[in-house]
């Protein structure tokens, strides 16, 4: 089967070079034909200044990629505020793409363009990167087998510690913060379990010694008729990286995964316990081990070239992507929940 040509948009956003290195790993699946460099842009940025991972690609502008012969996608990797405008582009000359988080922070904005992808049926991908980890697949799937139970509580965090005074700079650029840029993930899992909250309030702060508009400590809480859901994330915790974490708890189980990810040569672990048995698995407290896993976006860029080519549907629909496009925005302090501007 032929590759599949791609190019890339930006290499300004922060998961750009994570995401050409992922590309990269695939020649079997993905030709990359050209990057178009972005770093004029005068919006927020916090990468971009290290090109190394485009050793040996074609530099281009915008128009020269749409005109590439055969172009069948793109990986949007601008800064945040230019992901759905670039994204637009992208849809009017009839491309699938991979649209990095967050969504932006105009609402309607971004439903217009899920709208536009979902009405001409193109593969539209968002890049939470969570989607394709193991741990939370194993656990979409034993929230939808019942395994746990109805659930009752979701805690998770997105803490770190990294970027210095820079990064707290950058932060400060969003209104929303820390919420808006890495809080977005969780807020995508917490919807694929769970549905639409019935509310969402924001507790958007800045750490002690940060002026008030660095929003860099965050917590967020998601009602739900019998559970609750908080969500918390601040760039000033000491080894938070490596202790950022996702609870789950039912009447019938619970799952605790610390850490959210690893690529440092040892395996994902979570822990499980279950109060009944299941056609998988014994009541009792279980270890289940993913193995070692290489790299943090690979499963997803073999989603993309899955939809693609057809051999599979979109995983999420454009009910969930908007759905957490707007549970986003009310938890960052964009808007109320429920109430488009």
């Amino acid at each position: 089967m032929s590759k599949i040509k791609i190019g890339q948009i930006g290499v300004c956003h922060e998961h750009a070079a994570g995401k050409m290195r992922s590309l990269r790993l695939r020649p079997d699946l993905f030709e990359i034909v050209g990057i178009v460099d972005d770093r004029s842009s005068p919006s927020a940025k916090f990468a971009g200044s290290d090109l190394r991972p485009y050793d040996g690609l074609r530099f281009m502008s915008e128009e020269e990629l749409f005109q590439t012969p055969g172009l069948q996608a793109v990986s949007v990797e601008v800064p945040n505020l230019d992901l759905v405008p670039t994204s637009w582009r992208c849809l009017q000359h009839g491309l699938a793409i991979h649209i990095d988080k967050p969504g932006g922070d105009d609402l309607a904005a971004f439903e217009r363009l899920r709208r536009g992808y979902a009405e001409k049926k193109l593969p539209f991908q968002m890049g939470y990167m969570f989607r394709a980890n193991p741990a939370i697949q194993w656990l979409q799937k034993a929230v939808r087998q019942g395994w746990l139970g109805e659930i009752f509580e979701f805690q998770a965090s997105m803490s770190h510690n990294y970027g210095g005074e820079e990064y707290q700079e950058y932060l400060g650029c969003f209104q929303g913060g820390i919420m808006f840029n890495l809080g977005c993930h969780l807020i995508d899992i917490v919807v694929s379990l769970m549905g639409r909250p019935t509310h969402v309030t924001p507790f958007l702060k800045s750490a002690p010694g940060d002026p008030a508009r660095i929003v860099n400590n965050s917590l967020a809480i998601l009602e739900y008729p019998h559970a609750t859901a908080t969500l918390r994330a601040c760039s000033r915790e000491v080894g938070g990286l490596g202790r950022r974490r996702l609870k789950v708890c039912g009447l019938k189980g619970s799952v605790d995964l610390c850490p959210l990810e690893r690529f440092d040569g040892k395996a994902l672990t979570m822990e499980l316990h279950l109060q009944d048995g299941n056609e998988e698995y014994e009541a009792g407290s279980h270890t289940l081990d993913f193995g070692i896993i290489r790299d943090r976006y690979e499963g997803q860029m073999v989603e993309l070239a899955q939809m693609i080519r057809g051999e599979i549907p979109e995983p999420y629909d454009y009910n969930h992507d908007v759905i957490v496009q707007e549970v986003l925005l009310a938890a960052s302090g964009y808007m109320p929940y429920g109430k488009k501007e």
